[in-house]
């Protein structure tokens, strides 16, 4: 075979080989692409009517097309692992408006919780000492067993609202006694299902804690909350901790986020952990500039929402409905057997109204920035209705043996 055969044989192989491999690869591309639908406006539309006349939680609040359009023109484009210049501008303004050296933009607030009670944490044995109700001991998971090897305290506030210098220093672990692990940090929760911790208790709390060296870290997912109806500045809400966690979605309305702060050094080790937990992200400009328009545009809002939720309890009292927690900022704890009803009776004539109303089957209602006063006024409607029933078929309200706020199992 000649030089000019062998080469040609050559060319036809290879281009025999270029038509299989882009034929393979355009197989496999066709597996792998995914077309969403794309939702009419008339179906985000009604998206949007069912968050408004939702009071299951004030995370299922939707980005605004306004949030979304800043969204998009100024958050910058790099790798959070690297450096991510809104994402770094966010953290510095949070720790700067908190009184706090560093902040570090967590993915969620179990995330921020979780890595803000572990950069704490040394060598075991230790113990977290927290109310019983508490987010980061009902709700994330088991996490302070799990992630950080932690005993939990848990304390039932003697009178049933907050935590006292009193039920801290009555449960708290400290001195030669060698027979329990030593309390290592106090985990305090504010807002605490809607309700407010009066701050000179946790200064006090504080300052025993300060002088046992134990660490303060608050759960604050909600403290905008309080800021906006104290009128107290995030610094000297933040001032008694030694780390704070702060969420963008519960309240504020940002899509994905929370911030925790702390001193610098301490918020370098939190990083590391950050990355051992897989929290590490990447092009998070969108995500920090949402929540700098949260902070800008929403926070100022929540007054209203919580002139909204206490327009709710007004209504529920009026009804005749027992409340167990009032409206100190966006919620409403409420028993529903003081009018004869059940919650899962309630949520099903709520969810069968011609513009449904979603509760959950609980004693939690929670009013956000996209509740309408319509929702409201629809939901008392129904409370009121089943409770004419329930009086009509014989019900006669019995004083309840005891209140408690947040003794029902509630989502935080």
């Amino acid at each position: 075979m000649s030089h000019w055969q062998i080469s040609s044989l050559l060319r036809r192989q290879i281009r025999t080989m270029s038509i299989d491999i882009d034929a393979a690869r355009a197989t496999v591309a066709a597996r792998i692409k995914i077309e969403l639908q794309s939702e009419s406006q008339d179906v985000k539309d009604a998206q949007r009517k069912q968050i408004a006349r939702s009071f299951v939680s004030d995370t299922i609040t939707a980005p605004t097309k306004e949030m979304n359009e800043y969204a998009l023109q100024h958050g910058t484009l790099g790798d959070d692992v690297y450096d991510e210049p809104s994402t770094i501008a966010l953290e510095a303004h949070v720790a700067k408006i908190t009184g706090k050296e560093a902040g570090l933009f967590m993915s969620s607030g179990t995330l921020s919780n979780q890595i803000g009670i572990r950069t704490h944490l040394k060598q075991p044995p230790y113990t977290v000492l927290l109310d019983q109700r508490s987010h980061v001991y009902k709700y994330e998971c088991g996490g302070l067993g799990f992630h950080s090897g932690a005993a939990v305290s848990t304390v039932i506030p003697s009178n049933g609202h907050h935590l006292r210098l009193a039920d801290v220093t009555e449960n708290m672990v400290y001195g030669p006694d060698f027979h329990s692990a030593p309390t290592a940090v106090i985990s305090l929760e504010n807002t605490l299902n809607g309700t407010i911790f009066p701050q000179d208790e946790i200064v006090a709390i504080s300052k025993f804690a300060r002088s046992q060296d134990v660490n303060m870290h608050l759960d604050g997912a909600r403290l905008w909350h309080v800021a906006a109806e104290t009128g107290k500045s995030m610094e000297e809400l933040c001032e008694p901790f030694d780390s704070v966690s702060l969420c963008f979605s519960k309240g504020l309305g940002a899509p994905i986020g929370s911030m925790l702060v702390g001193p610098r050094e301490y918020i370098t080790r939190a990083r590391r952990f950050r990355k051992l937990f897989g929290g590490g992200m990447r092009q998070t400009g969108f995500l920090a500039a949402s929540a700098a328009y949260a902070l800008t545009y929403n926070y100022p809002l929540l007054p209203k929402v919580h002139a909204l939720t206490r327009k709710l309890e007004a209504g529920l009292k009026e009804i005749g409905v027992t409340i167990l927690s009032g409206a100190e900022t966006c919620m409403v704890l409420y028993d529903a057997s003081s009018i004869g009803t059940t919650f899962e009776e309630v949520a099903a004539r709520a969810k069968a109204l011609p513009e449904p109303i979603t509760l959950r089957p609980a004693g939690r209602l929670v009013v956000h920035l996209q509740t309408t006063e319509s929702a409201v006024d629809d939901l008392l409607a129904v409370i009121r209705k089943l409770a004419d029933e329930k009086r009509e078929a014989g019900f006669v309200k019995q004083m309840p043996a005891t209140s408690a706020n947040g003794s029902a199992k509630i989502y935080g």
